[in-house]
């Protein structure tokens, strides 16, 4: 499933291919309306899937030279071609096969699926190295005699996809904000968890001599932060939270602890929930812009959209957008208003009579645009754009505020180890009745140490149930 783009790339390649081969020898007709002709497609689609599958034919693709990568794809080409044969052979319908077209389809083949790959394989890389928001940042725990080879070692054979973005040296050569070929020094193996609560950390690298141990109270402070940690060593680390499996970073066997380990396939299934699920949502945000946007305008003139920045997985900061349900000055006033908090910390902030609302009456009273947005949850539909773009999910946990961000604990950055969400657990759970942040905290991690692809859909229906009953909102 590593490389199910590839899979899926070559099996409509191969489709194609297919129906030129016919072309060429029968004319302008479709093979697919054909028996025998639509029956060898589905074969060679079947064969496609299970040949990626039993095989290792896409083995470190994104590595392998140009004559490798033609070796790799005359292999698939020609299995494909045998497997199609075979099936003719066992239902004794070669007859009605032209000999053209398997020629053609192996003539063909080969430079389409080599082509095909080279470029995809390009697209790639490129959006690698251009997109630093995807890139996992670490912190590489390791000798001072170590710490520059390992560092090449494993931002060269991640393909750009680690970047070293810290450094704790164990025999402490160099002091906290030192830099160390360019790397900054973010402390010392047993205080270096202290520095990076509020810092772009991902993960958390252990490349140890024999002898030395990554500290157990390191690995809880990284655990109750949600941040993964790999070792490097044969000792074992045993805690009865999160999980552990041993796998391979560039080249290096490590250990791994993170607080849930989820398949590549339920990665791409929720991903692919999360794109079809935007697109939808974003048709009913462009009709929702025609209906209330020029309400919004009219009661408040000024933008119909409010953008803010939030801090998502592992503290990436990017811009949330919404339909602007407040006065233009909302966040200038915010200040004043703290006394007004319903929440028992500053690391949220809700009032129940919140007078920054478009239609707030001096009062107290709640009527208006902006108060009918929010009830009905319509202000969260623009954030179906960053759903599209990656940096939300449609279920996750709630995306602070970079000020609440600062002032967070070590274990409250946990709820930050997967992307944030439109809803989630606390939002299905009663969230005005909630007024202490430790339950809000709560409420995360029992999503993330459950979290299932049958749970995000469980509160997808609640949310739907949430939104037409009011209930959960004020």
């Amino acid at each position: 499933m590593k490389h199910l783009d590839f899979t899926i790339l070559d099996m409509l390649v191969m489709q194609l291919v297919y129906v030129i081969s016919f072309i060429v020898r029968h004319g302008l007709l479709n093979p697919y309306a054909r028996p025998v002709y639509h029956n060898g497609a589905l074969i060679m689609a079947v064969a496609g899937f299970v040949f990626s599958v039993l095989s290792e034919n896409y083995r470190n693709i994104l590595k392998r030279d140009s004559i490798k990568e033609l070796k790799e794809t005359v292999k698939y080409v020609l299995a494909m071609v045998m497997l199609l044969a075979l099936y003719l052979l066992m239902t004794q319908t070669t007859y009605w096969y032209s000999r053209t077209v398997f020629v053609l389809l192996i003539i063909i083949g080969i430079p389409a699926i080599y082509v095909e790959r080279s470029l995809w394989k390009k697209i790639i890389l490129r959006q690698r190295r251009k997109n630093g928001y995807a890139k996992r940042r670490m912190i590489l725990v390791t000798t001072t005699d170590w710490a520059k080879d390992t560092k090449e070692r494993l931002e060269q054979k991640s393909l750009g996809d680690i970047s070293v973005s810290g450094l704790v040296l164990t025999d402490g050569a160099y002091q906290t904000g030192d830099l160390f070929n360019g790397v900054k020094i973010v402390g010392s193996i047993a205080d270096f968890t202290d520095n990076i609560v509020n810092d772009l950390v991902d993960e958390v690298m252990f490349v140890l001599p024999k002898g030395q141990t990554a500290p157990e109270n390191v690995l809880d402070d990284l655990l109750n932060m949600g941040i993964t940690a790999h070792i490097s060593i044969a000792e074992l680390y045993h805690s009865e939270r999160g999980m552990q499996t041993v796998e391979k970073i560039s080249g290096y066997t490590v250990i791994t602890q993170t607080i849930k380990i989820a398949s590549s396939f339920q990665l791409a299934l929720k991903r692919l929930m999360d794109i079809v699920g935007a697109l939808v949502g974003l048709v009913f945000t462009g009709i929702l812009v025609i209906i209330i946007g020029p309400i919004i305008y009219f009661s408040d003139p000024g933008p119909i959209f409010f953008s803010q920045k939030r801090v998502g997985k592992n503290g990436r900061l990017f811009k949330i957008y919404k339909f602007r349900s407040m006065y233009q000055d909302a966040e200038e006033r915010k200040k004043e208003l703290m006394s007004m908090n319903t929440v028992d910390s500053v690391l949220m902030f809700k009032a129940d009579n919140d007078p920054r609302i478009i239609g707030s009456g001096k009062d107290g009273s709640k009527h208006g645009i902006g108060w009918f947005i929010r009830k009905t949850s319509l202000d969260e539909f623009p954030q179906f754009w960053n759903v599209l773009r990656g940096e939300m999910s449609l279920v996750g946990t709630r995306p602070p505020l970079v000020d609440e961000w600062k002032n967070y604990e070590k274990h409250h950055r946990a709820r930050l180890a997967v992307r944030p969400g439109i809803t989630g657990m606390w939002q299905v759970s009663g969230r005005s009745d909630i007024t202490d942040f430790e339950e809000v905290i709560k409420l995360d991690m029992k999503y993330i140490d459950e979290w299932s692809i049958f749970e995000d859909i469980k509160i997808l229906f609640l949310t739907v149930k949430e939104v037409f009953s009011g209930e959960g909102s004020k």
